[in-house]
Parts: structure tokens; sequence; C-alpha cells
């Protein structure tokens, strides 16, 4: 079973869903807590399974529910973000609990951030959505489309099956080294971002912040590796090498 539990009630109509979880090149944590940091968001709840890693994850001093939920009121957004990876038998499971929340809230529109593995990562921001027009507002916008491959993990179940209930959905990707950890894959995420929902996030320190960045990241990957065996295999793969997340 997974919960999403939220501290009070809120009003989430019309807000943007971001789905940050961990995947390749861990492109959806690093874009998602920087802007968390940067726009100064508010925790609402946290999402809860026994499915999960028994962890819990420890900031300024205060032990945290390691999977939560962000908002900023201000460009109506809501960052779903965890320090582990999803374990592949929790994916469907999360995903549709998530599309349940979005039509319980009225939340309007879901985007994934996710990598994909490339040999030479260009410095391009890519789309996919199963709604042609969002394809064509995201090109004009300077996204390109991808014309054919795999998207994998939470943002792919949540994309297909949004798109049923008539909610809009898609995935913002970058190219990464699946060897490498880059706050530069997250730098072009957030501008893919921005562009998109016309939100301004400064990205002035990411570069500065690398090296916090990068802490943040290999302590995630800490945290995974000393979860029960059964998880090991997951941060392992998203550490050293190509992911079943995309």
């Amino acid at each position: 079973m997974i919960e999403i539990k939220l501290f009070k009630d809120y009003d989430l109509s019309g807000y943007t869903l971001i789905d940050a979880f961990p995947g390749i090149g861990l492109v959806g944590p690093m874009a998602g807590s920087y802007m968390i940091e940067k726009l100064k968001m508010e925790q609402i709840g946290y999402i809860d399974s026994d499915t999960f890693p028994p962890i819990a994850a420890i900031h300024g001093g205060v032990p945290m529910f390691p999977a939560r939920l962000y908002v900023d009121k201000g460009y109506k957004i809501v960052v779903a973000i965890s320090e582990f990876v999803i374990p592949a038998s929790s994916v469907y499971l999360l995903a549709r609990e998530l599309l349940a929340f979005v039509r319980k809230s009225n939340i309007s529109r879901v985007i994934s951030i996710s990598g994909m593995p490339a040999a030479k990562p260009s410095n391009e921001v890519f789309v996919t959505s199963p709604d042609p027009n969002v394809i064509k507002k995201a090109a004009k916008q300077g996204l390109k489309a991808i014309d054919a491959g795999v998207v994998a993990g939470v943002g792919a179940v949540l994309m297909t099956n949004a798109y049923q209930y008539k909610v809009s959905s898609m995935n913002i990707l970058v190219e990464v080294n699946p060897q490498i950890m880059d706050p530069k894959y997250a730098e072009l995420a957030i501008t893919g971002l921005n562009k998109i929902i016309d939100i301004e996030v400064d990205l002035k320190d990411l570069d500065a912040e690398a090296k916090a960045v990068e802490a943040k990241i290999r302590d995630m990957l800490k945290k995974m590796k000393e979860s029960p065996e059964h998880y090991n295999k997951a941060a392992e793969v998203t550490g050293t090498g190509p992911s079943m997340y995309a």
C-alpha cells in the first residue's frame, strides 16, 4: 500500500505536479532539490509505503520521511521528490496513487523530469508527451521532440495514464552520461521547465553549489546502499551504469 498524506487540506486546483523522483543521472532529484531550496518551497506532506526502504532523511537535525511533497503557491507547482530509488515493484502503485491525488486535487498538469543515456550528452532539452499539442508548444520554446526511444519509471506510467483522464502530461528529458552526476543536467532540465511553465528559478548559484549538490546526491546513494538487500541493486544501477528508470 502507498499513501499520500498531507499535513492539512490544501487548494491545489490548477497546479502543476512535478515528478522529481530518481532516475538515470539523478536529474530529477538534483533539479527538484535545487528548486525547493531556491524557491523556498513549503513541505505539505509525504508519501508512505511499507514497500519503501526503512530509512529516515535527516535535515537540520530533524528526521523526515524520505519521500515528500512541496508546494510553491506563487507559481502553483507541487514537487514530488524522494531520497531513494523507487523499487520496481512499487512504480505502478506510486504512479497510480499520484494520479489519484492529481485528480482528487484538480491538479491540471503533470511534468516529469528525467535523464536519458547518451555517449556524448548534448546541451539540448527534449520533451515527450501523448498530446501532440503539448509537443508543438514545447517546440516553440526550444525543446526538441523525441522521435523514438523508451521512457520508463514513475514518469512513464504517470504520463500515459494521465492522458487517459484528460490530464495534461509530459516528460522533460536531458541527455546524461550514466557514470557522472553533473549539476549541468539539472540546469538544463530547469531551463526547459522555466520555458514550459513560465517560472523563474535563478540558476546562477547552481554551478557554485555543484559540490554541495553532488554531496547530497552521494549521501542519498549511501542511504540506498545501506537499505535492505533488495534495494541495493537499484542503488547500484543508478550510481554506476544504465538504469531501468529513464
